[in-house]
């Protein structure tokens, strides 16, 4: 599944070539996605000039004077940027036609993505309101972590992928950031210290920067706007490692499944 990184990846690629430019036409050739796509799409968004791009949390949100487009990428989904002559590719159910010759292509496989829209601000949508503060804004705090996790058995690993805690740490992230910090990801999060949550933070957002920085994660469908695949994959120290020696220590890496999710952790440098 395509995370923060990959979608914010994804916006950077996609934004220079659609921001200020004018939808001409929009073609659905599926709308069977995990909900509907509007059957009034094209009319709402057709002759519009496109604003800006955002993301929250794995959502891009495209807005418009009017409204804005809420785009998320499911399990295979991808979004890229072609020339409208570029065939189209079996997969591809929403095309996005800009009066730059350029179309936006919405391919997703599996079709657990959505393609949603909500007229004035976007951000009023229902799937919008109770996400948790973005790991790489100022409203991500150590306090923050520390204060909702007291008393909770939860493991700090579900702790920080859940989206009402904090939005986009995905698996991989949790996994490499706890390494990290030197947490074992079964441990419950009521136990991780003020101490231990100051490094955690941190390093969320010290890997998810450096993630987008590189490209996000090569793993399976995910491309970026341009159709090319991230790198992040290479610098991973723990996620899927199995059996493989540590980067930091001579100890074997360990899988464990937390939370019905394969967890990966270094038995000697996490506590």
């Amino acid at each position: 599944m395509p995370e923060l990184p990959e979608v914010e990846t994804t916006r950077l690629g996609i934004s220079p070539h659609t921001i200020n430019e004018t939808v001409e036409s929009v073609l659905v050739r599926q709308s069977s996605l995990r909900w509907p796509v509007p059957r009034s799409l094209a009319k709402k968004i057709s002759g519009k000039t496109l604003l800006g791009i955002e993301r929250r949390s794995k959502y891009l949100l495209l807005q418009f004077e009017h409204g804005g487009l809420i785009i998320h990428l499911g399990m295979s989904g991808s979004l890229r940027i072609v020339d409208a002559d570029l065939e189209l590719r079996k997969h591809d159910h929403v095309i996005i036609h800009f009066s730059n010759n350029k179309e936006l292509r919405f391919h997703d496989p599996r079709r657990f993505g959505c393609v949603l829209w909500q007229s004035g601000d976007v951000y009023s949508h229902k799937l919008l309101q109770s996400l948790g503060p973005e790991p790489l804004s100022d409203k991500f705090t150590p306090e923050h972590l520390y204060n909702l996790s007291r008393k909770r058995k939860v493991a700090i690993k579900n702790f920080i992928m859940n989206a009402n805690i904090v939005v986009g740490v995905g698996n991989i992230y949790a996994s490499e950031s706890l390494f990290m910090s030197g947490i074992r990801p079964s441990r419950q999060a009521g136990k991780v210290t003020r101490k231990e949550f100051e490094r955690l933070t941190q390093n969320i957002k010290r890997v998810l920067a450096k993630s987008i920085k590189q490209g996000g994660t090569t793993l399976r469908d995910f491309v970026n706007g341009n159709g090319e695949p991230g790198y992040f994959k290479q610098s991973l120290h723990v996620y899927g490692r199995e059996n493989e020696i540590c980067t930091t220590c001579d100890s074997t890496i360990k899988q464990v499944t937390i939370g019905q999710r394969s967890s990966f952790y270094c038995p000697a440098c996490q506590h």
